[in-house]
């Protein structure tokens, strides 16, 4: 008998329709039904697993809705005994309040290991929803980058490695190829109250270095050394093709789908391994100067309106040209930001745009150094550090990060032919802290410019690089470090930026609200473990928040 592998999981959902993505067993037909409309879809085939996303159709507006997914016609889920209440569809109502719920790095659960410290506040807070009216449950949940960890394999994901190849050859115990990464998404999203979460919290995915390998693009001199590993072409083949299936997909509309040529084309092979194989090389070339796929996309969410970037795949870096978004791109990011009348505009971009002040500084250094703007012996230790310590965010890749200033000023002004939004916002993660930062625009603007950092969800940060990141955000040592800037000949930056709340550190989940023209953040963290009984989780509690349309704090 078919049954059900991984999800259901709910991911694109509108005022009337939805999409649900499944992994079965075996090659089948899947029904979605919701009240008094259902969906259908067969499965398609890669490399022998077997998907189906199925669009539902005809719901009602501003509606909660049960649902069930059948195999076959057998009902599989909800699962026969389960805890948890059913899993639901809940239509968008454009004229209540938007919460976006987003964070970052989540490494799997590990069993015992650092069980006494980390608590995965995925886990916490789906233990809230478990409680709570479904009518508080935020309308989406956006993952900023890193949702599986390539790279940093659990105990149990060895063990399966391990009974495939030699992990004392490269890539060792890193992952190696998509079968490898199927089963690492089954680790991730197959922990029962996760799998449950995701059934019922709608979900939206961007991609960012681990999902691949740390420091994935960080250079033209990195792709290059990796390119020359013979272990490389099936990891990153693999890597993207895994992408597609389990996260990008997801992403799409109803219409997106219909409209994604390589989804019909791998819907209608018997098995779209090497329709999938050849798609994700031509993706893969794109930072050498190919022309590539484009991962960002866009969902509106009545006046707010959502830009998700992909700040790692789409990097170019041949030829001497540094850009963290190939032009073309650039180019429909903002076509959809100047598109329409919009009350907020919310930017998801995996790498921050605004870091610790400092920190932005040194790595706009690393760039120029990098680039030989001081000769030939400082640009090789300047590519070495910038591996190192991961100098690969907005700040170095300085032309790109000056462009989205810029449009973010246009659209602030209103001069793009409509009016200014309240607010707006960048969601992002990576850096293992947590923090919002307000930029200061020379001439102040209409709109009130944010960066939101979340990040992790469930991960750890050294103690030294805590300090590194207060040490970041001190306004002292960011003017002496603006003074040495001058040495490596970066221009003046077009705006400045000051932190209302942060660094936070710890695992931690950020809710967004938007209702009507205010806007307001919280971030909650995981609270420690009870001392007198470890294993017990306390929950969450909030650590931060701030309005972001109250009047101005100043730097």
């Amino acid at each position: 008998m078919v049954a059900l592998l991984l999800g259901p999981v709910l991911r694109h959902v509108g005022e009337h329709d939805a999409t649900i993505w499944v992994e079965t067993t075996a090659a089948c037909d899947v029904e979605i039904r919701a009240g008094d409309v259902a969906g259908q879809a067969p499965t398609f085939s890669v490399a022998g697993h077997h998907y189906a996303v199925v669009v539902i159709t005809g719901l009602p507006t501003a509606s909660s809705t049960p649902y069930e997914v059948r195999i076959d016609g057998t009902p599989v889920w909800p699962q026969a005994g389960t805890p948890f209440p059913p899993s639901r569809i809940r239509t968008l109502d454009p004229s209540r309040p938007i919460r976006l719920l987003f964070g970052s790095c989540r490494e799997a659960p590990r069993g015992g290991e650092d069980s006494g410290e980390r608590v995965d506040v995925l886990d916490a807070f789906a233990t809230r929803m478990l409680t709570q009216d479904h009518q508080a449950w935020p309308n989406l949940l956006v993952f900023a980058g890193d949702q599986v960890y390539a790279d940093d394999t659990s105990p149990a994901m060895r063990t399966f490695i391990s009974s495939r190849r030699d992990i004392r050859r490269p890539p060792k115990a890193e992952v190696a190829d998509f079968e490898e990464y199927t089963r690492l998404y089954l680790e991730s999203w197959g922990v029962p109250k996760i799998r449950w979460l995701l059934s019922t919290l709608p979900t939206s995915m961007i991609f960012d270095d681990h999902d691949v390998r740390d420091d994935w693009n960080t250079s033209l001199a990195w792709r290059q050394d990796m390119q020359r590993e013979p272990w490389w072409d099936a990891r990153i083949t693999g890597a993207l093709m895994s992408y597609w299936i389990y996260q990008h997909l997801g992403n799409l509309s109803p219409a997106g789908l219909e409209a994604d040529q390589t989804f019909q084309a791998v819907q209608a092979a018997p098995d779209g391994e090497e329709l999938l194989r050849a798609f994700a090389r031509h993706a893969d070339r794109e930072a050498d100067g190919a022309k590539g796929t484009m991962w960002s996309y866009r969902r509106d969410f009545g006046p707010i309106r959502l830009l998700v970037i992909d700040s790692r795949c789409g990097r170019i870096l041949a030829d001497g040209h540094r850009s963290m978004i190939a032009d073309s791109e650039f180019e429909w990011i903002e076509r959809q930001a100047t598109d329409g009348p919009i009350e907020h505009l919310v930017v998801v971009t995996s790498m921050p745009w605004l870091l610790p002040r400092a920190l932005h500084d040194i790595e706009s250094w690393n760039e120029a150094l990098c680039a030989g703007s001081r000769g030939r012996l400082l640009g090789r230790a300047a590519e070495w550090v910038r591996r190192a310590v991961d100098l690969e965010h907005w700040a170095a890749f300085r032309a790109s990060f000056d462009r989205l200033a810029a449009l973010f000023e246009r659209v602030g002004r209103g001069e793009h032919g409509g009016r200014a939004p309240a607010t707006i916002c960048v969601l992002s993660g990576d850096v293992h802290h947590s923090y919002v930062a307000e930029a200061n625009y020379p001439n102040p603007l209409a709109s009130r410019v944010y960066q939101i950092t979340c990040s992790p969800l469930e991960n750890t940060i050294p103690l030294e690089m805590r300090g590194v990141f207060y040490v970041g955000w001190s306004k002292k040592v960011a003017r002496f470090v603006r003074l040495l800037g001058r040495l490596t000949r970066v221009p003046p930056l077009p705006i400045y930026w000051h932190h209302p709340i942060g660094p936070l550190f710890g695992n931690m989940l950020s809710l967004v609200t938007f209702d009507g023209g205010s806007a307001h953040v919280a971030f909650e963290g995981s609270a420690a473990p009870d001392k007198e009984r470890p294993a017990a989780k306390s929950g969450l509690r909030v650590v931060g928040e701030v309005s972001l349309t109250d009047a101005r704090v100043t730097p």
